[in-house]
């Protein structure tokens, strides 16, 4: 079975696929100082209690934007499942051609989820992740990556209305009733949700418009299917999408060896 692992910015989430259907899917906060030890007390009663074993892993392929994270990871992977794990990196087979300038500068998770929308749902199209930001990300008919935009995701946004503004309180994320807002709390909903659908429909169009070409637009993330509810741009929500270009990669790059590569990346 294969033990995928996706370190995001807020969570790291663990999914195990035994080749045919995902066993389980698990999400801890993301910690760079958490052990290798930590993780595999947790992990490993969540095993156990979906009917699994250490032992039924015997590969490993992690994710990740947060480089700190990367070193217990990998440990963990080595100490408790005896595999050494595949690393999503720009330099590995993907399948496609990544025509950006600094290709070793792109977050793998925006590789990983073109990579399986490409796979699910063809292409040309527009993969839009609702995380710590937002990103899109666009690919050819294809398949080759083509760069995107990021922009702060809407926890940072609301975050930050919070902190800079004195009288301005910390509010949940929800789609209103009206565009007007009767109070503060109603209007800084109004404004964030609202305002985020006018984002994401003025990126696709001005995408749309730069590639002249009709584009699909799949989403994924927490978010997507509150923010889908508030325009018809969006045309599919994938919430499995980084997970499974974890499972593709491993599919298509070989098992590396045990050992052999260093803990800690160089630089």
């Amino acid at each position: 079975m294969l033990l995928a692992i996706d370190a995001g910015n807020t969570n790291v989430v663990f999914a195990v696929h035994d080749g045919r259907e995902w066993r389980g899917r698990w999400r801890i906060a993301t910690r760079p100082d958490r052990t290798s030890d930590e993780y595999a007390v947790w992990l490993l009663a969540l095993l156990q209690f979906s009917g699994l074993k250490p032992g039924d892993v015997d590969r490993c392929v992690i994710g990740t934007v947060v480089p700190a994270a990367l070193y217990n990871l990998r440990r963990l992977c080595r100490e408790w499942f005896l595999a050494e794990p595949l690393v999503a990196r720009a330099v590995l087979d993907w399948g496609f051609a990544i025509r950006v300038d600094r290709p070793g500068e792109v977050g793998a998770d925006r590789l990983l989820n073109s990579l399986a929308a490409h796979r699910h749902y063809g292409g040309p199209l527009v993969v839009v992740d609702f995380g710590t930001a937002t990103t899109f990300d666009v690919v050819d008919g294809s398949g080759a990556y083509l760069g995107g935009v990021i922009a702060p995701g809407i926890n940072l946004s609301l975050e930050a209305l919070h902190t800079a503004a004195a009288r301005l309180p910390r509010i949940g994320i929800g789609r209103p009733q009206a565009v007007i807002g009767r109070d503060t709390v109603a209007a800084m909903q109004s404004g964030i949700y609202w305002g985020y659908v006018g984002l994401i429909e003025g990126i696709i169009g001005r995408i749309r418009a730069e590639q002249e070409a009709g584009m699909k637009v799949v989403a994924t993330g927490g978010l997507a299917p509150l923010l889908a509810e508030g325009t018809a741009v969006i045309e599919r929500i994938d919430p499995d999408l980084t997970l499974e270009g974890l499972r593709l990669l491993a599919e298509r790059n070989p098992v590396p060896t045990l050992g052999k590569t260093p803990l800690r990346d160089p630089g």
